[in-house]
This record gives structure tokens, sequence and C-alpha cells, in this order.
């Protein structure tokens, strides 16, 4: 049976606990997912499933990465949804953007088309997004020690996933290894989203100079959205798929897997990596 939420991105629950041969009532925290629709101009545009908390980031960021808008100057305004009464609707964004309606909807035509070619055709998603997304400016080079303390950084940070055990995180470091901001949500591909929202408010975008760490395993998605952002080297506390290798390796971006206390595995543009 659900409760009241706590706090911001979890939710209480009581439950049945098993242990030691025992069942005991006991109070849960779980991770909060809720829809959020956003919408473009008052029409729906798209509804995805995340934990609610630093939307604006999460809107921002998505239409960013996913090549919609060229950069925060496309945006004139990220407001709540408003219902009858005139209060703010919790699970409702609206974006009015600063784009001419005929580029906007070549924007629209051009980047749906894409996602619906992702996992059909690789090659036909990758050179895709290689005509739209430039290979990351700069030369960036980290240390190995640097990267072996990013894991640990990350998971001291993650406060729902502490209290839940069941959040992503993505978070942004410098390459002297300090956190610039980090972003919890039930989606990875939502906790991306939310440290380039935050990336595109701070107006740091291309992160020429940032490393990408993301929970988990890393998608081909991931990785383009990484590289819309100008990022150039991406870390993943697990593994990376075999389509966002050939990606990365296509793009430039340095990919990181399996990066823990122990080590870590370097799957492309390795240079990047200081003796």
């Amino acid at each position: 049976m659900k409760s009241e939420t706590s706090k911001p991105g979890t939710v209480r629950v009581r439950a049945l606990k098993f242990s030691g041969g025992r069942a005991t009532p006991s109070g849960e925290f779980l991770a909060a997912e809720e829809p959020l629709e956003i919408r473009l101009g008052g029409r729906h545009f798209t509804l995805t499933m995340r934990t609610p908390g630093h939307d604006e980031d999460l809107v921002a960021g998505f239409l960013f990465a996913e090549g919609f808008i060229a950069g925060s100057d496309d945006i004139e305004e990220i407001r709540p949804v408003r219902g009858p009464r005139g209060k703010p609707e919790p699970n409702m964004i609206d974006v009015v953007l600063n784009v001419p309606a005929d580029e906007l909807r070549e924007r629209l035509k051009r980047n749906f088309a894409v996602t619906a070619s992702c996992g059909i055709c690789g090659k036909t998603s990758i050179d895709s997004i290689t005509r739209r997304v430039a290979p990351p400016a700069g030369n960036a080079r980290v240390a190995p020690a640097t990267l072996l303390s990013l894991a640990s950084a990350m998971r001291s940070r993650q406060e729902i996933f502490a209290a839940t055990g069941g959040l992503h995180a993505a978070a942004l470091f410098e390459l002297s290894g300090a956190m610039l901001a980090l972003r919890e949500d039930v989606g990875r591909h939502n906790a991306v989203d939310k440290v380039i929202g935050w990336s595109l408010a701070e107006a740091r975008c291309p992160l020429s100079d940032a490393i990408l760490m993301v929970s988990g395993r890393l998608s081909f998605e991931l990785v383009q959205k990484a590289a819309a952002a100008g990022v150039p080297i991406v870390a993943a506390v697990s593994a990376p798929s075999s389509l966002a290798v050939e990606l990365a390796q296509e793009i430039g971006t340095t990919v990181i897997g399996f990066l823990r206390a122990g080590g870590f595995n370097v799957y492309t543009h390795r240079e990047r990596i200081a003796p």
C-alpha cells in the first residue's frame, strides 16, 4: 500500500519483510516513478517515465541531445502546464521554442527518423548521428588514478539510491576528477539528459573538458547523447554495448567500461588516457 512521499525522488510504502525465518511489517523507500508529458507550444510532443525532480533540466537536455534544439538560445521558456484551476500540473511541461516553424518541422522529421532507425539498422543510425554531431573538440586527457576515483565519488552522492537501492545516476566530472553535477533517475537516459540540461543552463556546452560517468551499462543512446553535448570521455560502471563502441569509434569518443576501484577497460580512443 502506497503512503506519503517522504522526500523528493522517493515514496515510502508498507511491506512485509521476511528475514531469519520471521515476517515483520516494514516501511520501505522506493524510487518514485511518474510520467512526464512534454509539450511543444501547447501541443503534445512526447511522454517519458521519470523520477520527479530537475524536470526542466530533463526536458532541455532531452531536446538538445536528440537534436531538436541547437542550444539554450532555441528555448524561449520552459513552463508548467496549468490545470483548470490555474495550478501547475505536476507531470506536464510546456516548452516554447525560438525556432522558425519550417526549421522545427525539419528537425522533428529528421530526428524522429533517426530514432526509428536505431536498433533496426546500426549503420544507418551511426551515419545519421555523425552527420549531426561534430567530433569532441579540445585535447582532453585524464590520468588513470583520476578515473579510478570516479565510481566512489559518484556513489557517495547518490542519495536517492542510498535510500531506495533502485535508481540510476549520471555524473559530470572535470578532467581533474572534481564533480560538476550529478542527477538520479529511474531511467539511465533521463539521468544523462538531466546533467546535459544542467550544463546548458550553466552555459558549459560543449563539454569538451568533461567526463560523463553513468551507473550500469553504456548503451548506444547514451554515447549519442554524450557526443551531442561534446563530451570526449564516457565511462560506465558496467559494460558498453557493441553498437555503443562502434558509434564511439566513429564519432571520436573515448569509451571506458567496468570502471571500478580495481581497474577499467578502454574500448575506443585510448589516446585520451594519460600514461
